[in-house]
């Protein structure tokens, strides 16, 4: 109630209702598409994941008091979601990215980093645009393949696309990372740099240009192609930059004179970063006598150190929780319907939920709650006991004493 109070206070309703509203129009209309889609925002804050599950929140009378006085019927949703065509759809990503970004407008940071990533999700079911693609755990298993982008300081959604289980990063994502770059250009404090981190999947010469044309920096893992662990073989300028106990070198770090054919000459620094500490990913061993693997980044900042900015990338880690918060604490990966545009409007309204989530949470609880995942926050602040009494002509609802905040 507390989190509907608060979307309410931000005028969600209005905004819904001057961006949607036309999608259900007449004098007939029981359900207007912005109580909709407040009551789909609603469902996924509490954990509701697919469209059915209107069947048990039905039975919750305060769910029911936020429907209006009676839930719709699970077919009218699903009719509901088949409604938006593209350009409603662009819209609908359009306004969960900027409630990502009212958090960064808010603060003084002096540094943004974006972080770009793709994730899979199986399906298992007969749905549009499900087609095999890369998958680490299903081989072969048609999938989507969704794009997210998010702001590290504040660990919200500024940018998503749902796309087919076949693509995967690359020249085609040029328009939306530019338009993410837009957007965080102008919510940004004055004054702050931004830089762009992406995994080997970034490691398309259209993307590193977009980024630059941006007046961005980025930190991109490189793909280890052969003509680059050949330059990184023959090196000799390595540098350590960490030992162990006996003085020998476990880290090190060099610029490599490299570039891939379709670059610009001179414009990207070259980071080649070898170490005996890496438990995962790719490993590959070039120096006979010696146990380090070697990992490869390209960037256009050519002032910091270049561990440094290894190390950056490093703390790109943090889009893996949020993915894992996603698909387990608000169900992108669970797809309602058989329909591509529809299951995309799914997907994005839950991204809209999370963002909203994370804005009251730095609004209204304590400063600790910050820290906490979906599953923790319901449990203290959203899905707390409570009582709807009809008193003096109002509603009023008494909570139970919400004990993990106090």
């Amino acid at each position: 109630m507390a989190f509907n109070a608060f979307c309410q206070g931000e005028r969600l309703g209005a905004q819904l209702a001057r961006d949607f509203g036309h999608l259900k129009r007449g004098g007939g209309v029981v359900y207007p598409m912005h109580t909709q889609m407040q009551l789909l925002i609603d469902a996924a804050a509490v954990g509701a994941h697919r469209v059915f599950d209107f069947e048990w929140l039905a039975l919750d009378p305060v769910f029911e008091h936020l429907a209006g006085g009676a839930v719709p019927s699970v077919d009218v949703l699903y009719d509901d979601l088949r409604r938006f065509g593209p350009d409603e759809r662009e819209q609908l990503e359009a306004v969960l990215a900027e409630q990502g970004l009212r958090l960064l407008g808010a603060s003084k940071l002096k540094q943004v980093t974006i972080d770009i990533d793709t994730t899979v999700e199986p399906l298992f079911g007969e749905q549009e645009g499900a087609l095999p693609g890369p998958n680490p755990r299903y081989h072969g298993r048609p999938s989507y393949h969704p794009l997210l982008v998010r702001v590290a300081e504040t660990d919200t959604v500024i940018g998503a696309r749902l796309r087919p289980g076949d693509i995967g990063l690359g020249e085609a994502d040029v328009e939306d990372i530019e338009v993410c770059l837009d957007r965080v250009k102008a919510a940004a404090p004055a004054g702050a740099t931004i830089t762009a981190r992406i995994d080997a999947g970034g490691d398309c010469a259209a993307l590193l240009a977009a980024i630059e044309g941006k007046q961005a920096f980025f930190i991109i893992k490189m793909k280890q192609t052969t003509n680059l662990l050949s330059a990184a073989m023959v090196a000799t300028n390595w540098v350590a930059v960490e030992h162990d106990a006996d003085g020998a070198a476990t880290r090190e770090v060099a610029v490599l004179d490299f570039a891939r054919d379709d670059w610009p000459p001179g414009r990207y620094r070259v980071i080649a970063v070898r170490d005996n500490d890496r438990r995962s990913g790719r490993q590959v061993c070039l120096w006979e006598g010696l146990e380090h693997s070697v990992q490869f980044f390209v960037s256009n900042d050519h002032v910091h150190d270049p561990d440094d900015l290894a190390r950056r990338y490093d703390d790109r880690a943090g889009i893996e929780p949020l993915i894992a918060e996603l698909k387990n604490g608000f169900g992108i990966g669970k797809v309602p319907t058989s329909d591509f545009a529809a299951n995309e409007v799914a997907f994005l309204i839950k991204l809209l939920a999370y963002n909203l989530l994370r804005r009251w949470v730095a609004a209204e609880l304590p400063p600790s709650v910050s820290t906490w995942r979906a599953a923790w926050i319901r449990r203290a602040a959203v899905c707390v006991p409570a009582r709807l009494l009809r008193s003096g002509g109002r509603w009023v609802l008494r909570l139970a004493t919400r004990r993990l905040l106090n």
